[in-house]
């Protein structure tokens, strides 16, 4: 009973930290492609604020909106390589592993109607946080007992009003209700005492319900003149209590000896109540936008966002209390970096660039499998046409080796993703 009550601990505080586990794209596992136009902007959007996009990166912006508008879009992100190279003592120097490639789709929709000249309101539906990591080969990765394949995902819907207090200066604030869910495989090991040797003895399958979580956003936005306006922007953070259950199915070693012994020390077949608790970071931005030219106008932004809200992960066991647990994580708060720069061609389009540094929250000891976080740099390119905003992202995540990784799984991760958004406005 003693070895059951270990193996179950290891098992899911393994599991359920996993549950978090994505190559994400804003720093940590935030997504910041809300609206193509701020993406080909590479998200230096705070300052400007003069789309319905607004309702995420500066909802202040919302005061100056003031016809109803309608817009609809989709990011792909495509994970064109994440790879690893182990080193010793595990899994060892030589082994090579790859996440498999895969297309994210998240999407975002905003709806704007002016109430009076002064004030608005606007509805927003958007990704904020999310996607997911799968590991090829997963019966056979090196890091299949941390995880194989996890995803978390959120929908956020905003209720929001902006307030023009004067030609120049207005404010807006939002309600934002989260909903999200998670899920996590892998594998449980087990130790062969005939032959000394780790094989799987079960594979493990973990989801959570659709649980939900209210915040607020405020925002302002200050248009100073015709050349220059400046924009402030604080998402809250959201607590998501989450509730599921895990279930355990028994894989066959080929010794029904030892079959039968793993099956006497292990739940199968049932399912495992549990529960925890994310609290997503909360965001405080402020941004320029300086008309250089009649034809050019150049944005910058600064965003803090506050990753040391996860700092612990509390992992509870409704009808097995004794092997409730708290996971350290220790996050770190971090900043990204954002300019972006628009130019109006003869035509009529606008033709944008931007560059992005953001900050990974992530300490070395946890850099792994799970999550293989790093500090990266994006590059964007977007043009608005009549009806659409197109942009085209390059994220290049710097080479991160971890050697004191808290699951001794020590290596070498390299990614890079290509992201591509489209916003149609009716």
């Amino acid at each position: 009973m003693r070895h059951s009550s270990k193996a179950m601990r290891v098992l899911v505080m393994g599991a359920l930290v996993a549950l978090l586990a994505a190559p994400s794209f804003a720093a940590g596992f935030g997504i910041f492609e809300q609206g193509s136009k701020a993406m080909g902007l590479a998200g230096a959007f705070t300052g400007q604020a003069d789309d319905p996009s607004a309702m995420f990166h500066n909802v202040g912006g919302l005061a100056f909106l003031d016809e109803q508008m309608f817009q609809v879009g989709v990011t792909l992100i495509n994970v064109a390589e994440s790879d690893f190279q182990g080193t010793d003592p595990f899994p060892g120097s030589g082994v090579q592993e790859s996440v498999m490639n895969t297309v994210f789709t998240p999407v975002h929709a905003y709806w704007v109607r002016p109430l009076t000249d002064k004030i608005n309101f606007g509805l927003s539906f958007n990704t904020p946080f999310g996607l997911a990591v799968e590991w090829e080969d997963p019966a056979n990765f090196d890091g299949r007992f941390i995880s194989t394949n996890a995803e978390i995902v959120t929908f956020d819907f905003g209720a929001n009003l902006g307030f023009k207090l004067s030609e120049r200066l207005g404010i807006g604030v939002g309600l934002i209700g989260r909903a999200s869910e998670v899920g996590l495989e892998r594998f449980a090991p087990s130790l062969n005492p005939f032959n000394q040797t780790v094989f799987n003895a079960a594979f493990v399958d973990l989801e959570s319900d659709l649980d939900f979580g209210i915040g607020f956003q405020i925002g302002l936005l200050h248009k100073v003149g015709t050349n220059f306006s400046w924009g402030l922007s604080y998402r809250g953070t959201i607590e998501v209590d989450y509730s599921g259950d895990g279930r355990l199915t028994q894989l066959s070693s080929g010794n029904p000896v030892l079959d039968g012994i793993v099956a006497g020390s292990l739940p199968f077949d049932i399912d495992l109540p549990i529960e925890t608790t994310i609290e997503f970071p909360d965001l405080a931005t402020a941004g320029i936008s300086v008309g250089l030219t009649e034809n050019t106008r150049l944005n910058a932004d600064i965003t803090w966002t506050g990753w040391s809200s996860f700092d612990q992960l509390p992992i509870t066991f409704l009808t097995a209390p004794g092997l409730s647990s708290l996971i350290d994580q220790e996050w770190e708060d971090v900043y990204s970096y954002r300019i972006g720069l628009t130019y109006r061609s003869a035509k009529g389009r606008d033709w944008r660039f931007g560059y992005v540094r953001d900050e990974s929250p992530q300490p070395e000891e946890s850099v792994g499998p799970i999550l293989p976080d790093a500090d990266r740099n994006g590059f964007t390119i977007g043009v608005g046409l009549k009806k659409w905003d197109l942009s085209l992202m390059y994220l290049l995540l710097d080479e991160r080796t971890s050697l004191t990784n808290s699951d001794g799984f020590f290596g070498t991760y390299d990614t890079e993703a290509v992201l591509f958004g489209g916003t149609y406005r009716f």
